[in-house]
């Protein structure tokens, strides 16, 4: 019982965050659509619609313990165009200054492969289902892990150095 409520605390902060995210590039669609051109996104409004309801579905699958190794891919794709397109070049500490360095990210993604290689806890929808057993330990860390190469193919498509 006590790891199942770490599982869900765990699992609430992390989707609470994308959910808040996710809220606030909704409500602030024409700043954040002229954030991604500027940082280097082409297609800058497809980019504000894929982040913005990517964070959204990503915090609610993570809250509610739904498909959670592939709700942690999802985040860890986010954390990793996160880390690439703003936050490498400031150095680690989140202090750092014009840009805000690559801890918070590192952190977020950590969690989110642990979270998805522990299992999503009896707290959740996946257990409800069944699927916890099948989602969790290696499996769920590496379906977690595979959101690097998912970011990296964002990235890839996407993203065009700024001028």
């Amino acid at each position: 019982m006590p790891q199942d409520a770490a599982l869900f605390a765990m699992r609430f902060a992390l989707g609470l965050v994308f959910v808040a995210h996710g809220t606030r590039h909704y409500r602030n669609r024409v700043k954040t659509i002229a954030w991604t051109r500027s940082i280097g996104f082409r297609s800058p409004r497809t980019q504000w619609f894929l982040m913005t309801f990517a964070e959204i579905g990503i915090g609610m699958a993570l809250g509610a313990g739904l498909l959670t190794p592939v709700a942690a891919a999802g985040a860890v794709a986010m954390m990793t165009v996160a880390f690439w397109t703003v936050h490498r070049r400031a150095g680690f500490f989140i202090t750092a200054r014009p840009d805000e360095g690559w801890e918070y990210v590192f952190v977020v993604a950590v969690a989110a492969i642990a979270v998805a290689g522990l299992g999503p806890g009896a707290w959740s929808l996946d257990d409800l289902s069944g699927w916890s057993g099948a989602l969790s330990g290696g499996t769920g860390a590496a379906i977690a892990g595979t959101g690097v190469l998912a970011g990296v193919l964002q990235l890839l498509v996407f993203f065009r150095r700024a001028r």
